[in-house]
């Protein structure tokens, strides 16, 4: 998902960054809405997502001396926000179905070059973890990500239900994650993989 930058973006920041409380509104106002959206399609709970929304924004108003130094702050804001999401889902215990779903999504949204992460080596581990999937699910995992074919797309072309298409990215990614010896929620896999289509 791509936040649109605000035109005045940096004007609003270096006044943010001197305190201005006006700027930080019109920041806030500016960028609100669509990061709820974004939110909201993971949470599906809108008092959560508004909890989510004030805590970003409360942390960038804590930081505002340094704003000015973020080269890309709507990339910075939306990162934050879906970091900050995947924290409150793990908090309410949600379950590992749900979890891998909310991941697949993030698959989904997350584009690679908007990271500032050092991910080379990453991506090296990722293929080398993609290549120790079962056959039908490495099939399906590469249709995705290096096709981006939708799930409908795939299950034509492998004869498979949608349902099971969605069944094995989920899969595929939780095969990845744990070859890779991250926990879950630490949301390394959804940075370093290239996008998922879920519709």
């Amino acid at each position: 998902m791509a936040i649109k930058p605000l035109i005045n973006e940096r004007e609003l920041l270096a006044k943010i960054a001197g305190g201005d409380q006006r700027a930080f509104t019109d920041l806030f106002e500016g960028y609100a809405r669509p990061l709820a959206a974004f939110v909201q399609t993971l949470t599906s709970a809108t008092e959560i997502t508004e909890e989510i929304i004030q805590d970003c924004f409360i942390k960038v108003w804590q930081k505002r001396e340094s704003l000015e130094s973020i080269e890309n702050f709507s990339g910075y804001l939306y990162i934050m926000c879906r970091n900050h999401t995947l924290a409150q889902l793990k908090k309410l215990a949600i379950s590992k179905t749900q979890r891998m779903a909310v991941e697949a999504k993030l698959l989904d949204e997350i584009q690679l070059e908007e990271l500032d992460n050092p991910a080379e080596e990453y991506r090296v581990l990722i293929e080398q973890a993609v290549s120790r999937l079962p056959e039908q699910q490495r099939k399906v995992y590469m249709l995705s990500r290096y096709d981006r074919l939708k799930h409908e797309e795939i299950a034509k072309l492998m004869n498979l239900s949608p349902e099971t298409v969605k069944k094995y990215i989920m899969y595929a990614v939780d095969f990845i994650r744990k070859d890779l010896g991250t926990p879950p929620n630490t949301g390394i896999i959804m940075i370093l993989t290239t996008a998922i289509t879920l519709t």
